[in-house]
């Protein structure tokens, strides 16, 4: 299996498991990573979150590799269209 299948098939349960061990540096029953293990973990994480995900963090790993990092305006606008359900006016109520 070649790293792009890879990470097409890592469920969003599974990166969730991913970014707590790197972030952590162990697994959610508390078995302690091994260097290796960390850094591997890491590098899927990046590649999961340039490949797949849609994140609306400040900074991920873009396609190319690079960091993207978002500014306060563009994070701003995302946070409002996703958490909107609805928009009164004064005359409204």
């Amino acid at each position: 299996m070649n790293i792009d299948n890879l990470v097409q098939n890592i469920t969003p349960e599974l990166f969730e498991r991913l970014q707590y061990g790197a972030s952590t540096g162990k697994w959610q029953d508390g078995t302690v990573l091994s260097d290796e293990q960390k850094q591997q973990t890491v590098q899927l994480v990046m590649l999961y979150q340039a490949k797949v995900a849609q994140s609306n963090e400040q900074f991920t790993i873009g396609a190319n590799g690079e960091m993207i990092q978002k500014t306060k305006a563009q994070l701003q606008k995302e946070f409002k269209s996703d958490n909107e359900i609805a928009r009164f006016s004064e005359h409204d109520l």
